[in-house]
């Protein structure tokens, strides 16, 4: 009996639209949430898939102030970039939103009025750091000094990256400014708190007992530290000029603080899509059968699975994420990604450097994802892992088995209905590993899962060598028949279950083979559904061997 349809709300961390999206982005975020986005469509199942740029905060502001052009042209400049690189890179989102629309400003105001009348914010007078020079409060990473713990220059107002210790401002010896270098003085302002301190309870219930053995250990572990240290008033307003402008006890110049603002983008980006397409935009934030699932990077894990949570609980009839599958970090080549040192591969470069060359890296990025532990992108083993397995083993595979079909049927596809032993078990090896990679992804075990596809291409590549059918052509037409049948097809089985993990590959080998739409429920039954009077049309390889004097270009690139 199949299963029910069931209702998915998909979100993927907003880009900061300071700049261009790189590797580590891909690779801990974009390309996990979009197999998995292309994997429930295939099963049939509703999909709301969803993102949009981030575009407010201090770091906009200064961005903007250094290049000498207002917020707004900044953000339009990134906002282009990040939005075209993702859609040339097959991200398939539903919706990509900015946070700087109408619709977002009116969601996050009204849900920030809904809190305040709930009596869940409290007002504080406090003294915080102010920049003369600049006439403007300071962000706690736009205060450097001395580190009150190991005594190093350089820490910021919110942590000393030498000794890992966690700060405040004030605790800082010989404050600075970052952005004009002079010292600061305390000025006293006001703002709301958001009272978190009180649902620590609800927290610590919901994630450490209900979920404590379905969501990663890593993710759980952060979200205990952060309780165990005890939950307190977070500030959800700010002096800036930039943002989503809010009144204060009467007093201007504030605005929503970014942290709390940006998760909310997930909602009014759904707003905007259900406008679009006709659609009940509350079944996908309030419907308790919807699935909700983020996915982020670690460094995002506290806003995630503690404040937004809280946020969602506040609200009174949201739904609580079903699961957040927080990735590690990317490293390359064995550094930390640094976009100030320009220490990264930039997505916008790479399609450019490599046309037409998305599935390779969506497929190395997919081998190498951080799932559990940082990992490390190197441009040799993206050279090998694409000449020794998308070449020599997938595109081998599927180039052989047409170009028989091609040369002893003139491209028409050979129909045969028996089979032997040897053909029966191959073809229930590829339905078990078809079987291990939707267990894997809907486990968000993409690693594994790409591990399971590319053995249905090891699986065929070895029936083929084992059977031979070009020694046996003259003598036993017939089980050549037989052979090139079943090799075909385990080629459609690959053609259809890429699509979530190397979607341009698996489009253009449907076109090949004349497969279209497919529904994953009917796999099992896909030789019965392969349409016999195609014709094999348009053959080419699927993919091409990277010389080493292209890796040693980008090398150069990075270590120049």
């Amino acid at each position: 009996m199949k299963k029910s349809k069931e209702t998915f709300t998909i979100t993927a961390a907003l880009p900061y639209a300071n700049g261009p999206i790189h590797i580590g982005h891909l690779a801990g975020v974009y390309i996990p949430a979009d197999i998995y986005a292309r994997y429930k469509r295939l099963t049939k199942n509703d999909v709301a898939f969803i993102c949009g740029s981030d575009e407010h905060g201090v770091a906009i502001s200064l961005a903007s102030k250094k290049a000498s052009i207002s917020p707004k042209e900044l953000i339009d400049k990134y906002d282009k970039i990040i939005k075209s690189s993702f859609q040339k890179f097959g991200i398939s989102f539903d919706n990509y939103s900015r946070t700087s629309k109408k619709v977002h400003h009116e969601t996050s105001i009204d849900l920030f009025n809904l809190l305040k009348e709930k009596d869940l914010f409290s007002l504080i007078e406090s003294e915080q750091f102010f920049d003369i020079n600049e006439n403007q409060f300071l962000a706690d990473r736009y205060i450097t000094g001395d580190c009150p713990v190991c005594k190093s220059e350089g820490a910021y107002g919110d942590q000393c990256e030498k000794c890992g210790s966690a700060l405040s401002p004030e605790e800082l010896k010989n404050p600075k400014s970052t952005i004009s270098d002079s010292t600061p003085i305390l000025k006293k302002t006001k703002h709301y708190y958001i009272k978190l301190n009180e649902f620590e309870n609800f927290l610590r219930d919901w994630i450490t007992v209900e979920n404590k053995d379905i969501w990663k250990a890593n993710v759980i572990g952060q979200v205990k530290s952060w309780l165990d240290s005890g939950l307190k008033p977070r500030a959800v307003t700010r002096d800036l000029d930039w943002g989503i402008p809010i009144q204060v006890d009467g007093d201007d110049g504030k605005v929503l603080y970014v942290w709390f603002e940006a998760p909310i983008g997930y909602i009014s980006s759904t707003k905007e899509w259900a406008a679009k397409n006709n659609k009940d935009w509350e079944h996908y934030w309030k419907s308790p059968n919807t699935n909700l699932i983020h996915f982020i990077g670690k460094d995002n894990i506290v806003f995630h699975c503690v404040i937004f949570p809280i946020m969602l609980k506040m609200f009174g009839d949201f739904i609580l994420p079903k699961n957040v599958p927080a990735n590690e970090f990317l490293n390359l080549e064995g550094e930390k990604i640094s976009t100030s040192k320009n220490w990264a591969v930039w997505l916008h470069e790479y399609l450019l450097e490599f046309p037409n060359m998305q599935d390779v890296l969506r497929y190395v990025l997919t081998a190498t994802c951080p799932e559990t532990k940082d990992n490390d992108f190197t441009w040799k083993e993206f050279q090998t892992r694409n000449n020794s397995e998308l070449v020599a083993v997938y595109g081998n595979f599927t180039n052989r088995v047409l170009s028989l079909i091609d040369k002893y049927y003139d491209g028409n596809i050979p129909r045969s209905d028996s089979t032997n032993n040897i053909d029966d078990k191959v073809l229930e090896e590829v339905k078990v590993q078809k079987n291990q990679i939707m267990i894997s992804l809907n486990n968000f075990k993409f690693r594994e899962a790409l591990k399971n596809l590319m053995n249905i291409a090891r699986l065929g590549n070895k029936y083929l060598a084992d059977s031979e059918p070009w020694k046996i052509k003259n003598d036993n037409p017939e089980r050549v028949v037989e052979i090139l049948n079943v090799s075909f097809v385990i080629v459609s089985y690959l053609a259809i279950l890429s699509e979530p993990f190397i979607p341009f590959t698996s489009r253009k080998l449907k076109d090949m083979i004349g497969i279209k739409e497919f529904d994953w429920d009917n796999l099992d039954n896909l030789k019965n559904e392969i349409n016999f009077n195609f014709k094999i049309k348009n053959k080419e390889m699927l993919f091409r061997r990277i010389e080493d004097t292209e890796i040693e270009f980008q090398k150069n690139k990075l270590f120049k």
